[in-house]
């Protein structure tokens, strides 16, 4: 057994943080709770639901809509998110940035408002093998209804993208490459600078799903040279409904409306609608303003720790538990990229993965079992299905312990 005094640490006061998340101290099936889940979904630290309390006990009105004092103050607080949210990323603009439902309303604007336009058939969009399926099936849709083909770049077994063989299959025909900034399922994280250059030498824009680095890591899309960004909020500390679109201003101003209502328009007459300018032109109807609040929130809480201290501290966590489930015989780990966030999937011996969960769970550990909305990697890897532990800069290496010991006593009922 691998004493924890064996990874060097860092100071680190993860109990000092865990008091700020309410969650993490209740018990599941009377055991206390161990939660691996975290690429599935965060949990929140009470500022962000205070925020979202506050909000609805005082300031609760529509945004945009009234100029009587509730109005303002409930636009003041929407659009501040969306302020902050830009500053966040480094986005050039505030202009830039659509506040969107999540990841798959803003990959899906993107397919159906610059892609779907642009396609003809003999068109090609890339993406890569290790994608989700929001980064999958929108492609496909739109492709089908255009004659283009959607093309999927290869990984090795170590879960690494094939950054050369990606660039080679940037020939002509591809009007758009996708890439995932870190795998949901192998937590890989992809050369996106790199992809960037080779896309803009090629005239070919390029999408990043952010969804599972933004929780770990600091994002500067204008360092990243992408021209798409899509990122997901309640995988970030904030309230589930949120998320946004980074896009260049140019792809902007170039691309029709995606949804139709009201808050999206300069005048509407029968004879024809004129359109707000971005980002208003893609925000049709009532948004969620509570929820975005609640980002706002979760971005101040994630500047108080501090990234360097976060990423250190899921680094460390991450290679404690790869280094214990190695001790398990019998036990299969997919995805060991040289570089990767807190992600670990695995399987043991030949249990089933939803078997596992339920019977992790009632030690009181939730993990992730299934295919992770990515059938493709789960076709390369030849398995139906993998266990997920996904950890997060609340989790501690007690929890770690914790988890190898349920893990050991669901093997032994398992044989």
């Amino acid at each position: 057994m691998i004493e924890s005094q064996s990874i060097p640490t860092t100071v680190f006061d993860v109990q000092r943080i865990r008091e700020d998340f309410p969650l993490l101290s209740r018990t599941v099936h009377g055991k206390p709770l161990v939660y691996f889940d975290n690429a599935n979904t965060s949990q929140k630290p009470a500022s962000v639901i205070e925020a979202v309390n506050t909000h609805y006990r005082e300031h609760n009105a529509n945004v945009a809509r009234a100029v009587h004092q509730l109005g303002e103050e409930a636009t003041a607080a929407y659009e501040g998110a969306r302020d902050k949210l830009a500053r966040f990323i480094n986005a050039p603009s505030r202009n830039e940035l659509i506040l969107t439902s999540g990841t798959t309303q803003s990959i899906n604007l993107v397919a159906y408002s610059y892609a779907l336009p642009r396609l003809q058939p003999g068109d090609a969009i890339l993406t890569t093998v290790m994608e989700h399926h929001a980064n999958i099936v929108p492609w496909q849709l739109v492709a089908a209804r255009s004659g283009a083909t959607v093309k999927a770049a290869p990984i090795n077994e170590r879960g690494e993208l094939i950054v050369e063989k990606y660039i080679e299959m940037l020939t002509p025909e591809v009007k758009l490459a996708c890439v995932t900034h870190v795998s949901n399922v192998l937590g890989t994280v992809n050369p996106v600078r790199e992809i960037a250059r080779e896309c803009k030498k090629r005239d070919i824009a390029l999408l990043v799903d952010g969804s599972q680095a933004v929780p770990h890591r600091p994002v500067d899309v204008q360092a990243l040279g992408c021209d798409f960004y899509a990122l997901t909020g309640h995988k970030m500390l904030a309230p589930t409904g949120t998320g946004a679109l980074w896009a260049r201003r140019e792809h902007l101003e170039a691309m029709p409306p995606f949804f139709g209502g009201g808050e999206m328009i300069r005048e509407v007459r029968f004879s024809g609608t004129t359109f707000a300018a971005p980002p208003h032109k893609f925000e049709a109807g009532t948004p969620n303003i509570a929820g975005f609040v609640g980002l706002s929130a979760a971005i101040d809480y994630y500047q108080s720790v501090g990234f360097d201290a976060i990423h250190a501290w899921e680094q460390q966590l991450l290679s404690y538990a790869t280094e214990r489930l190695r001790e398990i015989s019998g036990l299969r780990l997919f995805g060991e990229a040289k570089e990767k966030e807190p992600v670990i999937s695995f399987l043991l011996d030949d249990a089933q993965a939803t078997d596992m969960a339920t019977l992790l769970d009632l030690q009181g550990v939730a993990v992730r079992s299934g295919h992770h909305c990515a059938h493709p990697l789960m076709q390369f890897y030849g398995v139906p299905a993998t266990l997920r532990a996904s950890l997060a800069f609340y989790n501690t290496r007690e929890e770690i312990d914790a988890f190898i010991v349920a893990l050991l006593k669901v093997r032994k009922l398992l044989m």
